[in-house]
């Protein structure tokens, strides 16, 4: 049975699990593999629990009708989800980027639901898995799609981008990530890289912070070998004439204020400033608000609106957060860190006119031989902000002299904290999920 085939047999039962606990009647069961489980072996079990068919990848686990054996079942989930997004003449954003993928991709979808039916990637399901089932939530009352992609491995957005079938998009920023996937910086520049390769290839319109200045070689580079070219929009805070949206930080008190225009340089026109109060933590962020506004501008959504939903905006999931808490404000950030969001974090958390401050700062992972390297100058630009009380948790800041109190892992922070309690702090926590430094709020 070809994709084609399959896709009218989906046509038919509209609801595809790879769960075999969650098996509503009439859906597909598609058997997926992780390191420890194989949905093959639970087929039958799927078809018994109200599934209508099973798909699987294993020819001795087709023992019913109703099982259909194909090649590869992942391969299979990705070809049926792009089949799906071709029924739907529908802008679809595509979304990668080292840091600010998902706080980006909240703010477009904030700004384009001011006017349009959204569908957006929900949490970060933003892998080989996570895309597909975004994709299958498409449906015709949808006008407009913004779908995330994550990477950690050579040639990850290059699949991703050929299931999204993405016709327009944009990189947040290029980073030290993964750097154990992707062998080095290069490598992380090429991967991401591939979202603006398959949108050249297609003509497609394409966002780029003109600030930064990795992208815009990545994309000068492309555009060179290339004669016809696509739509290229320019967002960022310098004064670059090709910017179409400009922004600039008014203030981070602790939240950031910003302002932002628009201008054409070829005919001259520039437009009056408006200002934005946003309920973010982080001048890093104007970044993805500039992102955000540039969409939408093109999408044309009036300038009130654009304002109205990043105004409206409240992060959640630990992301550019500020809790108040009986005892003290906490800025919390401990979904993800890497060496280049470390930075802007630590960078902002210095410029608010807050007072006192504590930093506590969990290690980074997936780093390689860059490692040690890496958590030095994180312990280099703490010293320099000259924060009050400073924290290091993870075993990676052992070997580093400093005059910080150090912790292993999070249990003996939390040990700390209910041996002697800290109150009347601005806190800012950050580090990697696998830190697990959000179970920290609660103590503070």
């Amino acid at each position: 049975m070809d994709i084609k085939e399959l896709y009218k047999l989906y046509q038919q039962h509209p609801c595809i699990t790879t769960d075999s606990r969650n098996c509503p009647e009439g859906s597909i069961f598609l058997a997926l593999k992780g390191a420890s489980f194989n949905g093959n072996q639970f087929a039958q079990a799927a078809l018994e629990k109200g599934c209508s068919y099973a798909i699987v990848d294993e020819k001795e686990f087709q023992t019913d009708s109703r099982i259909i054996l194909v090649d590869d079942c992942l391969q299979t989930y990705k070809d049926l989800a792009r089949e799906h997004r071709r029924q739907f003449e529908i802008p679809v954003v595509g979304i990668t980027g080292t840091n600010g993928k998902t706080t980006t991709k909240e703010l477009i979808r904030a700004v384009l639901a001011e006017c349009y039916n959204v569908m957006a990637t929900e949490g970060n399901f933003n892998n080989d898995v996570g895309v597909p089932k975004t994709l299958f939530r498409l449906s015709k009352e949808h006008d407009i799609a913004v779908v995330e992609m994550g990477a950690s491995h050579p040639g990850d957005i290059k699949t991703l981008v050929e299931t999204a079938e993405p016709n327009c998009g944009l990189i947040t920023n290029v980073g030290r990530a993964h750097l154990l996937g992707f062998g080095s910086f290069e490598g992380v520049c090429k991967t991401k890289g591939e979202l603006y390769d398959f949108l050249l290839a297609h003509n497609s319109p394409i966002f780029v912070n003109r600030d930064n200045k990795f992208l815009t070689e990545m994309i000068s580079q492309r555009l060179t070998a290339k004669s016809e070219k696509p739509d290229i929009y320019y967002y960022g805070q310098s004064d670059h004439s090709d910017i179409l949206i400009k922004g600039e930080v008014v203030s981070c008190a602790p939240f950031l204020k910003f302002r932002w225009r628009e201008q054409d340089h070829e005919t001259g026109y520039v437009g009056e400033w408006m200002e934005v109060q946003t309920h973010l933590i982080g001048a890093y962020n104007i970044d993805n608000m500039l992102a955000a506004i540039t969409i939408g501008y093109v999408n044309n959504v009036p300038f009130e609106q654009i304002n109205h939903a990043l105004e409206s905006y409240v992060p959640q999931n630990n992301r550019s957060q500020m809790t108040v808490t009986a005892t003290n404000h906490l800025v919390v950030d401990a979904y993800n860190a890497n060496p280049t969001s470390m930075k802007a974090a630590i960078d902002n958390f210095k410029l608010m006119e807050v007072s006192p401050k504590m930093a506590i700062i969990g290690q980074m992972g997936e780093l390689g031989d860059v490692s040690d390297e890496e958590h030095r100058k994180v312990v280099e630009m703490l010293t320099e902000a000259h924060f009050d009380q400073v924290w290091l948790v993870g075993e990676n800041y052992d070997k580093i002299a400093c005059n910080f109190r150090k912790f292993k892992n999070v249990e003996e922070v939390k040990e700390a904290l209910q041996t002697s309690p800290i109150t009347n702090y601005y806190i800012f926590i950050k580090g990697s999920n696998s830190n697990k430094l959000f179970q920290l709020p609660e103590l503070l």
